[in-house]
Parts: C-alpha cells; sequence; structure tokens
C-alpha cells in the first residue's frame, strides 16, 4: 500500500524538524546583532525568518517566497512577509546584513546569477548563507531498491531544471561572488532509521509522477516504503552542504 500524498505544509514542516537545529547552529555562530536587517529567500513554512526575526527584534526581517501560503507573521512586528519570484526580483545593493537560503538555489535556472545579486545585496560586512542538497550517486547505496528510487528522482528533477549535484560547486561560488572568510559544512542526511528518516515524504510526493513518466515501477515505489518501514533500514542519500561568506568591510 503506498502512501498517500503529503501536504506541502507538512512537508516543509518534516524539513525544520530535520534540518533547523543544524541551521540555526552556524547562524548562532555569526556575530548577529540585535538591529540586523535580515532576508531569507524561499522561507517556505517560516521557521527561519521567525528565528531571525526573534534574534534581530530591533532588525527587519523580509521573508520571501513564491508561495506565501504557509507563511505568517504570527505577530513579529520586525518581521515582513513579501510574494516574490526570486529570479525577477532585486534589492538596493546594501540593504541586508545577513541574506539565508534553504533548498532553493539548485531549483533556480538562473541560479548563479541570484547568487550573484544576493551578494550584492550585503552590506559591508554582511554574510551570505546557504544550504542546498548534494545527492550522493545513486549506485553507492548498498540498497539495490534504494539505487533506483533515487536514480529516478533524480532524473526526474533534472528534467526540470534541478541539479541536485551544484551544491559541491557552492563555497567556490560564494568566493567567485567576492565574498570572504568563505566556510563550508555538511549535514548527513537520514533515509529510514524511524523517526530520523526524512525522505519518505518526498518520495511519496514524488513517486505517482516517477512511476507516470516510466522512471520508476510501481513494485520498486511500493518496496521502498517497506524498506523505510524496517527498523533495520539506515541509508544516507544526500548531505546537505552549508557555505557561507562575508562581504567586504568599507
Amino acid at each position: 500500500m503506498l502512501p498517500t500524498r503529503t501536504p506541502e505544509l507538512e512537508r516543509l514542516r518534516a524539513i525544520q524538524r530535520h534540518v533547523d537545529a543544524y541551521t540555526v547552529g552556524i547562524l548562532d555562530a555569526l556575530p548577529i546583532t540585535a538591529s540586523w536587517d535580515c532576508l531569507e529567500l524561499g522561507a517556505g513554512a517560516g521557521s527561519i525568518a521567525h528565528w531571525m526575526a526573534e534574534r534581530c527584534p530591533r532588525g527587519r526581517v523580509v521573508a520571501v517566497d513564491i508561495d506565501v501560503r504557509h507563511l505568517d507573521a504570527n505577530g513579529a512586528a520586525n518581521l515582513v512577509i513579501e510574494q516574490a519570484d526570486v529570479t525577477r526580483t532585486d534589492y538596493a545593493p546594501g540593504m541586508y546584513d545577513l541574506v539565508h537560503a534553504r533548498y532553493l538555489f539548485c531549483h533556480l535556472a538562473q541560479r548563479e546569477d541570484v547568487l550573484l545579486r544576493a551578494a550584492r545585496w550585503l552590506k559591508p560586512g554582511g554574510y551570505l548563507f546557504i544550504e542546498e542538497p548534494y545527492q550522493l550517486p545513486s549506485e553507492t547505496s548498498p540498497f539495490p531498491r534504494v539505487r533506483r528510487v533515487m536514480d529516478a528522482y533524480e532524473r526526474y528533477h533534472a528534467t526540470r531544471g534541478t541539479d541536485l549535484k551544484w551544491a559541491r560547486g557552492l563555497p567556490a561560488a560564494l568566493a567567485r561572488a567576492g565574498l570572504g572568510e568563505v566556510m563550508h559544512a555538511g549535514n548527513l542526511g537520514c533515509m529510514g532509521g524511524g523517526s530520523r528518516d526524512r525522505w519518505s515524504p518526498l518520495i511519496a510526493n514524488a513517486g505517482p509522477a516517477l512511476v507516470a513518466e516510466g522512471l520508476l515501477s510501481e513494485a520498486d515505489l511500493e518496496g521502498f516504503f517497506e524498506l523505510v518501514a524496517d527498523p533495520c533500514f539506515i541509508d544516507i542519500p544526500q548531505v546537505t552542504i552549508a557555505a557561507w561568506g562575508r562581504a567586504k568591510l568599507a
């Protein structure tokens, strides 16, 4: 029996549950002050934007997404929600102390251009912090069914302009954008492992299309969820690569 498609809000909340602690750990290490102005690109369900608003009560936080149905300022007076396509939106140079995006750039056809523009939006000394998935080669999984599912998943997204390998070049892209003090770190994704699993919602959403487009058999899709339900099953299909750099001081 295949699981039902995960509602978008639950998918976004699943990302927050599994990744927010990692994101906030890096943000906490930056020299953030209460007056910083922040921009959250592709804000999703808004958890990081709300964290910024609480951390920077004397600053201004702008949360941008093409779909803002799941964003709510919830009484945060310094949080502004803006519906916009980041590939067609520009801001004045030197507006923000921090620009952050998570799982956004890999989906953008104009990702390099948006990154260069985002670097220009920083105030002197400001930070651009980007987190993106790097999918490990599907053939390296020790589980044949996972190999087939992840190969289909990557091919499906590639036809829609998503590059699940782009993240490897992210630190260099920040350096080319003129940022200094470029740092990077990695967060291993977990498939299976009971409550640690983050992949069931993703495959539940993409699975019907994978089968419909002939990229995966229904038997393999059903078998994948049987495998994930096995308490002894754990795999590492992806690494989230985080990279951040700092604009030059005036």
